[in-house]
């Protein structure tokens, strides 16, 4: 069984597992049916089993579902888990609405989220994005008070810029940064990534496999019905010139006798000491694989092949990361 190595959030935070479980996938968020609820709860307990601590939910996942999930599947045993918890999104019917960043809205959603959870302080408690409607001090402030009731222990970002990244750690210290991050998606690198490093902040980093497109199991064209279509990268001739770049990470994979999946998993594992691979999973046989991938090292001449593959901005479109 592979040992998940530890990462520290934050300069004076806890460890955690370097490999984190996102449950996002085990709610039907942008619409679709709900998976196997059963399945779904035996993946978190046989993560936590392996050591994987970190679970990442958000309150507006499956409208509060998937929050509900994660608290029948840790209960009694809260100390195995580390509850991440995003809020500030409004959906209905799986549609975006926008966000709700407001104090009084914020001192809300966490009781709601502790309810659903079954438990009495929320480990990571972070806003899903900034917009720029409320100001990033009332934001924080808001949680930082939080952390005074005891509800919650340690403030998070998510898909923030550098300067907000700052802003938000002078007013109280920011322990984790969640941003989508792969081979495919480095436009981070340039000011953000270093930002954190500086501050001595952990990087959670999701959507690994670029949405499914560095997996190689993708083909153009999509069915006319698939969701990916809503997103330039997957459309027309970006997509039939993204899947020639992901055609070398195929390559690369079968040498290596691993997937393309694991080698987008251990890339960007081996990006940084504070940089943990968010990973969604909904089912226990992508636990072996994933967790495989943690171990994978690769040769000067393979992160140079990687690296000039996909060189920021290679990958042509974008997804909701841009959003």
């Amino acid at each position: 069984m592979t040992t998940i190595k530890k990462i520290q959030l934050g300069q004076n935070g806890p460890l955690v597992s370097k490999l984190g479980l996102g449950c996002m996938r085990m709610s039907s968020v942008w619409g679709g049916s709900t998976p196997d609820e059963t399945e779904s709860i035996a993946t978190i307990q046989s993560a936590l089993d392996s050591g994987i601590n970190f679970l990442n939910t958000g309150d507006f996942y499956g409208a509060g579902h998937n929050e509900l999930l994660v608290g029948k599947a840790i209960k009694g045993r809260r100390d195995d888990a580390f509850i991440s918890v995003k809020f500030g999104a409004l959906f209905h019917n799986a549609q975006w609405l926008g966000l709700d960043l407001r104090p009084v809205a914020i001192k809300n959603f966490i009781n709601y989220s502790l309810t659903r959870l079954g438990i009495e302080t929320i480990d990571l408690y972070q806003p899903c994005r900034m917009d720029g409607s409320v100001p990033v001090e009332d934001i924080i402030g808001t949680i930082a008070d939080l952390i005074k009731e005891g509800k919650v222990r340690y403030i998070g970002v998510s898909e923030i810029t550098a300067d907000q990244l700052r802003e938000a750690n002078q007013i109280h210290p920011i322990s984790v940064l969640e941003m989508g991050y792969s081979l495919a998606d480095r436009q981070v690198e340039s000011e953000l990534f270093p930002a954190a490093k500086e501050m001595g902040i952990a990087v959670a980093a999701f959507a690994n496999t670029a949405e499914g497109l560095l997996t190689g199991n993708m083909k153009a064209p999509l069915a006319d019905n698939d969701h990916h279509l809503h997103f330039s990268r997957f459309q027309g001739d970006n997509l039939i010139k993204n899947l020639e770049k992901v055609e070398v990470l195929k390559a690369l994979a079968n040498d290596k006798q691993v997937t393309p999946t694991q080698i987008a998993i251990a890339w960007v594992n081996m990006q940084g000491d504070y940089i943990m691979p968010l990973v969604s999973m909904s089912r226990r046989s992508r636990l072996q694989e994933n967790t495989a991938a943690m171990n994978i090292e690769f040769t000067t001449s393979e992160i140079e092949l990687l690296n000039t593959t996909f060189t920021p901005g290679a990958i042509l479109g974008g997804t909701y990361l841009q959003r």
